[in-house]
C-alpha cells in the first residue's frame, strides 16, 4: 500500500474522481498550471486538460457562484478556496444558493459541490491565514461540513464528499498536510511515512460521511476532537496519563451522535477541544448535545478546550494554539471534579 502525505491523498481523492466520472470539474485560484497554493492539485491539468482543471479569477463568490450553476447543470464540481479565511464573500453563494437548491426546488435540482479550504493555524500565518470557520457551516441547513485528521481519512472522506448530492464543505487542517502534529511546535516534525494512517489505497474506497471513529479508546474519560486537535489529545493523554477515550468526529455535519453517546455514558466525563475561538464555536453544540443526552451518566462538567476570542495572533500563535499541556489541565480537572 502507498504512503501519502494528506496532500497527496487529497490529489489521489481528485484524481481518481476525475477518472472515474468526467462530470468531476476542479478548479480555483492558482489550481490549474501552478497546481494550488499547497499543490494539492498539481499535475491534474496536465492529465485532464484545461476544461477539467482549471484556474479561476480572485473572486471566491464567482467560483462557487459558477459551481453551482455548474451543479445545476448536471457537473461535479470540487472547487477549492485558498485559505479558509478567504470564504467569506461567497458565503452568500453557499447558504443562499448552494445549500438551498434541493430544497427550494422540491428536490428537482440537487447541488453536488465541494468547497476545499485549507483551514486552522499552527504555522505562522497571523489572523488571515489561520482561522477555523467550521461553526459557520454547521449552523447552515443543506450543507455538510468535513475535517479529516489523516491521510487515508482524506482520501476516503473527499471521494464520499464528491460523490455525495449535496453541499460539502471540505476543512482541511494546513497544519496536517505533510505529518501529524501534536502540539509540541518545539519538536521534529513526524512526516506521514513514518504514522500508519499514511498508508492509503492508491484506487477507489470511500470513508462513508457521518461516521466518528474511536482513536483511542479508554475508560476514564471522553475527548471528543476533530482535525490536528486529535494529536493534541493523544499527546495530553499520554502526558497525564488518564485513560481517555478519544473521538476523532471527521464529519460535523452529520454527526455521529450514536459513538459521542455511547462513549460518554462509558466514561462518565467528557472535555471538547478545538482550535476555533471558544464563544459560538462548534464545541458548544457539542457540549449541549452530551448534557442532553448524557446528564445522568456524568460525572463532572463538560470542559471545553478552544482557541481565545480574539484574532490569531502571529507573536503569541503558541500561547493562543490549543496544545496538550492547556487541554492536559481541562482533563485533570475534569477527573478531579
Amino acid at each position: 500500500m502507498a504512503r501519502m502525505t494528506m496532500i497527496e491523498a487529497i490529489r489521489s481523492a481528485m484524481d481518481v474522481s476525475m477518472a472515474r466520472d468526467d462530470t468531476v470539474v476542479v478548479f480555483g485560484e492558482d489550481v490549474g498550471y501552478f497546481g494550488g497554493v499547497f499543490r494539492c492539485t498539481q499535475g491534474l491539468q496536465q492529465k485532464y486538460g484545461k476544461t477539467r482543471c482549471f484556474d479561476a479569477p480572485i473572486s471566491e463568490s464567482g467560483i462557487v457562484g459558477a459551481a453551482i450553476g455548474m451543479a445545476a447543470y448536471g457537473l461535479r464540481p470540487c472547487v477549492e478556496v485558498q485559505f479558509a479565511d478567504y470564504v467569506y464573500p461567497a458565503y452568500d453563494q453557499i447558504v443562499s444558493e448552494a445549500a438551498r437548491l434541493r430544497y427550494r426546488s422540491n428536490g428537482e435540482f440537487t447541488c453536488p459541490i465541494v468547497v476545499r479550504m485549507p483551514t486552522g493555524g499552527g504555522i505562522f500565518g497571523g489572523q488571515t491565514h489561520s482561522q477555523s470557520p467550521e461553526a459557520l457551516f454547521t449552523h447552515v441547513s443543506g450543507l455538510k461540513v468535513v475535517v479529516p485528521s489523516n491521510p487515508y481519512d482524506a482520501k476516503g472522506l473527499l471521494i464520499a464528499s464528491i460523490e455525495d448530492p449535496d453541499p460539502v464543505i471540505f476543512l482541511e487542517p494546513k497544519r496536517l498536510y505533510n505529518g501529524p502534529f501534536d502540539g509540541h511546535h518545539e519538536r521534529p516534525v513526524t512526516p506521514w511515512s513514518k504514522h500508519p494512517l499514511g498508508e492509503v489505497p492508491d484506487g477507489h474506497f470511500a470513508v462513508p460521511l457521518g461516521k466518528a471513529s474511536v482513536r483511542r479508546e479508554g475508560s476514564e474519560l471522553t475527548i471528543l476532537a476533530y482535525g490536528t486537535m486529535v494529536y493534541v489529545a493523544e499527546a495530553a493523554a499520554e502526558e497525564t496519563g488518564i485513560n481517555a477515550e478519544i473521538i476523532d468526529l471527521r464529519t460535523l455535519l452529520p454527526l455521529d451522535l450514536d459513538t459521542i453517546v455511547a462513549s460518554v455514558k462509558k466514561t462518565g466525563r467528557c472535555v471538547v477541544v478545538h482550535e476555533a475561538t471558544l464563544t459560538s464555536g462548534f464545541g458548544a453544540e457539542l457540549a449541549a448535545l452530551v448534557q442532553q443526552y448524557c446528564f445522568y451518566n456524568l460525572e463532572a462538567p463538560i470542559a471545553r478546550v478552544t482557541g481565545w476570542d480574539t484574532p490569531y495572533p502571529h507573536a503569541q500563535e503558541w500561547d493562543y494554539f490549543p496544545g496538550p499541556a492547556r487541554l492536559g489541565q481541562a482533563m485533570r480537572e475534569t477527573m478531579e471534579a
